[in-house]
């Protein structure tokens, strides 16, 4: 920029894991230059995250309408029909189901849709975390038995102020992530592989730490922009499912972060307020 003779500019510059965005201004002084630098990461990825949720907004709108019909059509097509087909009646059933089936698929990612740009406001309750961490981890490990999932927490963890349904939605997210990482590397790996993943909670006196760690594929080169909407590693992803949990930690005054496991995979820390309100999330109390 100086050799330019450039007034401002852009740089990026990654720092611990974290891809920054620089606002760089340069001004002529006695002796050389004064250049100044200011962080606008935030301030790109609010917009960014304005944008994708008017999108969102959207896409849902469209999509959803069409779909009741179709699927209405098609159920009175397998009713009425069905017995008076006697050539192809298995292909004609098939088919028929494979649009009910994808219709329920595309019922399931507008869902997704509303939920990222329709997020409520969080209502905010004492809550016991622990029991909404252990809550969450029963629901996956009835439906992923083939994985084996470890609860750890040091001591006795208190109460905090969140909204009970979000909470358990960022869980839910983000043990979903660590399922499908794990469900990648066992095609991967094959027959001798297992899959692990070990939720650690704990607390000080203004955070409670949630830690999901996973032997699955591990992130992606680009791990920095997958909690941005749309961003998925997932042939069937929509890419909203990190963005949800990321848009419900800040909302709890907290933080989202990823970074590789020790022993491989993947580690996500989610960092909640134990008093939203205090830290400043621009949210409304319960009254």
């Amino acid at each position: 920029m100086l050799r330019s003779n450039a007034s401002s500019g852009i740089v990026q510059y990654s720092k611990a894991g974290e891809l920054l965005t620089l606002a760089v201004k340069v001004a002529p002084a006695a002796e050389g230059h004064v250049i100044t630098f200011e962080d606008i990461t935030r301030q790109l990825l609010d917009q960014r995250q304005a944008a994708w949720s008017d999108v969102a907004r959207r896409i849902a709108h469209e999509i959803k309408n069409p779909l009741t019909p179709i699927q209405l059509a098609t159920e009175r097509l397998q009713r009425r029909y069905r017995k008076q087909i006697e050539q192809d009646g298995e292909l004609f059933e098939e088919l028929t189901a494979t649009i009910i089936r994808q219709v329920g698929d595309l019922r399931k990612m507008v869902d997704e849709f509303s939920s990222f740009a329709r997020l409520p406001k969080p209502v905010f309750r004492p809550e016991d975390a622990v029991d909404l961490v252990r809550q969450a981890m029963f629901l996956q490990e009835v439906g992923h038995p083939e994985i084996d999932y470890r609860f750890v927490s040091p001591g006795e963890v208190p109460k905090i102020d969140c909204d009970r349904h979000q909470f358990g939605q960022a869980m839910t997210n983000v043990l979903k992530n660590a399922t499908e990482a794990i469900d990648a590397r066992r095609r991967e790996a094959g027959a001798g592989y297992r899959g692990r993943i070990e939720v650690e909670v704990e607390a000080d006196d203004r955070f409670l730490t949630v830690c999901v760690s996973d032997n699955g594929v591990g992130l992606p080169q680009e791990g920095v922009r997958i909690m941005e909407p749309y961003v998925t590693t997932r042939e069937k992803g929509t890419g909203l499912g990190l963005a949800i949990v990321k848009k419900i930690v800040e909302e709890h005054g907290g933080e989202l972060n990823f970074a590789a496991a020790p022993a491989g995979g993947t580690r996500a820390t989610l960092r909640f307020a134990r008093d939203p309100v205090a830290a400043g999330a621009g949210t409304e109390a319960a009254e």
